[in-house]
């Protein structure tokens, strides 16, 4: 790797403006993402539904879908110019070699002597900077719930669920990010230049992990999984299954509900043994057929080898990660740039390197994004062709409905933002011709929380 090495000389130049830089990347992707928004804002304020859509949508449920996009547009303005003021302020003001030297100080003031090595040091420093984060958040994260979401009739949480969730989510913080972060740095202190191979390695593992404990021990603690009792709906999954030989363990049926009334349905599992998971909100507003319709789209992306591909993909992402980061662990221009003069973290060296990384970032979302909607295109052409092209675009209408979601967008705002079509494209694939209103009733249209774009 005398390439990176070579790299690595070249990108470690004394008294590069590293902070410069990093700041005009954030700011140009603020501006670049908020240029999209208002794109995107101005096909929020249209009074009529896309062709496609004139005898599916009632005119009311339109009107609110456009208010709720809007509502949502302007939140997202706000909430991202507080999230680029708090970026840069603590860019600016060396939030960071200020943070490290405090959990420095209180571990050398109440731990004992083997906890002040740069593993432990590192633990505390992420521990308390996911602390500030959250509570930085919170302001945004309540109103989003509370007010935006209650406004519109999709909120399902209660203040006490809502505490409960942030408690549970900052426990598995702490239990998961001590062994994952002191593995991740004994790798790159105990193998030297070649580090990023073995992190790589870890990485893969690690996924393979949590993919694999994630619905038995995390999922639990937010959600029930129930097993799907006898009836037609199992038994047209279960034909469904064994006619695509998909290596169906459980059908569960999770509570949504009790958080919001979106709707999804998805699979998880070991190649061998995999469980299919339905919301209550889809079962409840849907129609059996339907139901198995998303399933065979589900089953699509199984069958046509996207899951595995995805994984593929996102192996390659951290392997060029990790060889990039090889690159910048030891560039003291860069540490030196924001306030770290006699000390060098890997942790730190790591979130100044994903902060140089965000250009790339940028290009990597938009070539996933157009990735992504070419799948959901070849999954709704196999549910297709197994004849549920009826039953796949009536749900599809349905969920939309029922989500408020956008009924048209912006092609430049969906090319970087979508990882799904909309839904006039999705129908026209499928061949849809316009029929009655599958769904008028105003109740129906605050069925199933709207999260931006169905996950269908």
């Amino acid at each position: 790797m005398d390439f990176l090495q070579r790299l690595a000389r070249l990108l470690d130049r004394p008294l590069f403006p590293w902070k410069k830089l990093i700041v005009g990347f954030s700011i140009a992707q603020y501006v670049f993402e908020g240029f999209l928004s208002l794109r995107q804002y101005q096909v929020l304020k249209q009074t009529r539904p896309p062709k496609v859509l004139k005898n599916e949508v009632s005119q009311e449920v339109f009107d609110k879908s456009q208010a709720y996009g809007r509502a949502k547009a302007k939140f997202g303005f706000v909430s991202g110019l507080y999230g680029q003021i708090q970026n840069t302020a603590f860019i600016y003001f060396d939030v960071l070699p200020k943070l490290w030297a405090l959990t420095g100080s209180w571990l050398l003031a109440y731990a004992p002597t083997r906890f002040s090595g740069e593993i432990s040091h590192s633990i505390a420093f992420v521990l308390t900077f996911i602390v500030i984060q959250q509570v930085i958040s919170l302001p945004t994260s309540i109103y989003h719930t509370f007010v935006l979401e209650e406004k519109f009739g999709f909120n399902k949480q209660t203040p006490k669920l809502f505490i409960m969730d942030m408690l549970k989510g900052q426990m598995l913080a702490f239990v998961l990010t001590p062994p994952i972060l002191a593995g991740f740095l004994t790798i790159v202190q105990k193998t030297g230049n070649q580090f990023f191979y073995y992190l790589w390695m870890f990485g893969a593992a690690l996924q393979v992990f949590m993919i694999t404990v994630y619905p038995i021990t995390i999922l639990p603690l937010f959600n029930k999984l129930s097993p799907l009792e006898p009836g037609d709906l199992k038994t047209g999954v279960e034909g469904l299954a064994a006619g695509l030989k998909f290596p169906l363990h459980e059908l569960y049926v999770i509570d949504g509900s009790k958080r919001s009334a979106h709707s999804n349905a998805y699979f998880f599992g070991l190649p061998w043994k995999k469980h299919i998971v339905i919301y209550d909100t889809l079962i409840e507003k849907s129609e059996t057929q339907e139901v198995v319709a998303v399933l065979a789209h589900e089953l699509g992306h199984w069958s046509l080898g996207h899951t595995t591909k995805l994984f593929g993909i996102s192996q390659a992402h951290f392997f060029y990660i990790f060889a990039l980061f090889s690159v910048f662990i030891n560039n003291k221009s860069l540490y030196q740039s924001f306030g770290f003069h006699d000390e060098f973290p890997i942790i730190i060296g790591f979130i100044l390197f994903s902060d140089a990384l965000a250009p790339m970032d940028t290009v990597i979302k938009l070539l996933m994004n157009i990735l992504s909607r070419k799948y959901e295109f070849q999954a709704d052409e196999f549910a297709q062709k197994l004849g549920y092209s009826t039953q796949l675009a009536r749900s599809l209408i349905k969920l939309q409905i029922q989500n408020l979601s956008t009924m048209d967008a912006d092609w430049m705002y969906a090319s970087y933002h979508f990882s799904h079509p909309i839904l006039s494209e999705r129908l026209g694939a499928l061949g849809w011709v316009d029929e009655k209103a599958v769904v008028s009733d105003e109740k129906d249209a605050k069925a199933t929380k709207a999260s931006g774009r169905d996950e269908l």
